[in-house]
């Protein structure tokens, strides 16, 4: 089916190259969303008021179908915090210490333990949760700290967060933006995200071990040393070591029972997130009363601030940039009415089916376009803020092969986050980095080799599964 392309197609393209440069050069894209919510606007209802009504209107929708992960992030950062504050956070992880007897137990260990908790904490609360702990025991088997960094890294911004398979924030960004149920992107990302993770933290630890061995390595120490940024972590809030021991053992509990409600009932997108919010803000509430006692409802109000404080500064920039792509798919005729030609089914789809028309695509071509279109969203250190546009960009691929929606999408979001949600950008690696005491900066450097070849072998994993 031959779609006409009109003015509205050709300037939401020029406005998605215009943004893909500015990452590339590392600038901020918000104005610009602005400008191409506002130029659509001017085109679509030929109305100044429309247009500049659908700037704000767009900000609405963006907010209204991000809701959700904001409010799931906020809520565990908050949770967190009090955890952290109590020292249960330490109780939690102190019997895995006896595990990390060799550096080589240490980096798996400490890797592995931080996968499992961002999973459930998101990784920047997890650094804090676990690393207090972990660091001293990996530093005194002989692990530097710089390697400690390297792994709470790899496997909780990398592996954890490319996933995000419990609290869902990155695959409904996507998903919503590529036209795909939550589901089929989750599924779709499992064998990218383990090729992905095998690859990168394999290769990362024969470099670590192997310039160990000839001497080349540099920690990469800041001022203070290793963990000398712990003591913001430190426990400020005495209970009782039985009750600590009590609680430990009662919050995995709880998400673990979460965990098997949502394969029984399967639940899962938002019904998922709902009960792991749920389950958050019950342990933030009770953990809270115990610990603050006759303060306690001031401090559970003081923690929820907190969170939403975290949640909202970690997607300000998203809601605009958000708000624009939306516009490629069912945001459009919400803001802007019946703008489109007749039989259009969406900006993105119809650019999708222009392209099959024109351009001889094949999976292999749509994969490694997929993997630098989202590797390039990612240079702007956030990892969330370009998930949308590569969700767009996937549908439109995949209309133009005939197929692969998921894969693309999944892969997309894989190359993103890796890079801009806190492996390779120095200013997203700063929660691992100062929990380590070491230079963000060098940490993107030891991890810069082996996320590109991770990132080539996914991609062409990726190609055979399109």
């Amino acid at each position: 089916m031959d779609i006409q392309l009109t003015s509205l197609h050709w300037v939401y393209l020029a406005f998605i190259a215009f943004i893909l440069g500015l990452l590339v050069k590392r600038r901020d894209t918000t104005l610009v969303c602005v400008a191409g919510i506002f130029t659509l606007g001017i085109i679509a209802t030929e109305s100044l008021n429309g247009s500049v009504s659908g700037i704000f209107n767009g900000f609405i929708y963006a907010t209204k179908e991000l809701i959700g992960t904001i409010f799931i992030i906020s809520i565990i950062v908050a949770m967190s915090r009090v955890l952290i504050i109590t020292g249960i956070n330490e109780t939690m992880v102190k019997p895995l210490t006896g595990f990390l007897r060799t550096p080589t137990l240490a980096f798996w260990g400490i890797g592995l333990i931080m996968a499992v908790t961002s999973l459930f904490f998101w990784p920047s609360p997890a650094v804090a949760l676990i690393g207090a702990v972990l660091l001293p025991v990996a530093i005194r088997v002989g692990l530097p700290a710089l390697g400690a960094a390297i792994a709470m890294n790899l496997f909780g911004h990398g592996i954890a967060l490319s996933g995000d398979y419990i609290i869902q924030g990155a695959p409904k960004l996507t998903a919503d933006a590529a036209g795909l149920p939550v589901s089929g992107v989750m599924e779709a990302s499992v064998p990218l995200v383990i090729v992905m993770g095998l690859v990168t933290t394999v290769v990362a630890f024969w470099m670590m071990r192997r310039d160990m061995k000839r001497g080349k390595w540099n920690d990469g120490l800041v001022e203070g040393g290793a963990g000398s940024a712990l003591g913001t972590t430190a426990p400020t809030v005495i209970l009782p070591e039985r009750v600590k021991k009590t609680l430990a053992i009662l919050i995995p509990v709880l998400f673990a029972i979460d965990v098997i409600a949502m394969f029984r009932f399967d639940l899962q997108g938002g019904d998922a997130t709902a009960l792991i919010g749920g389950t958050a803000v019950l342990i933030l509430i009770a953990v809270t009363m115990i610990a603050h006692r006759n303060k306690g409802l001031e401090e559970t109000t003081s923690y929820l601030i907190e969170g939403f404080q975290f949640g909202f500064r970690v997607f300000g920039p998203v809601i605009p940039i958000a708000a624009f792509f939306y516009l490629g798919d069912s945001a459009f005729k919400d803001l802007f009415g019946d703008g489109l030609p007749a039989g259009s089914h969406g900006i993105v789809n119809d650019l999708g089916v222009a392209l099959a028309n024109a351009v001889p695509m094949n999976g292999a071509v749509a994969s490694v376009t997929l993997s630098v279109t989202g590797a390039i969203t990612g240079l702007d250190g956030s990892g969330f803020s370009g998930i949308s546009l590569v969700g767009s960009i996937a549908n439109m691929f995949s209309t133009a092969i005939g197929g692969g929606a998921a894969t693309l999408t999944a892969l997309g979001q894989v190359a993103a986050i890796w890079v801009g949600g806190g492996t390779l950008i120095p200013w997203a690696l700063i929660p691992a980095a100062a929990i380590c005491g070491v230079s963000p900066f060098e940490l993107a450097r030891r991890n810069l080799k082996p996320v590109l070849i991770g990132m080539a072998v996914t991609t062409v994993v990726a190609m055979f599964l399109v």
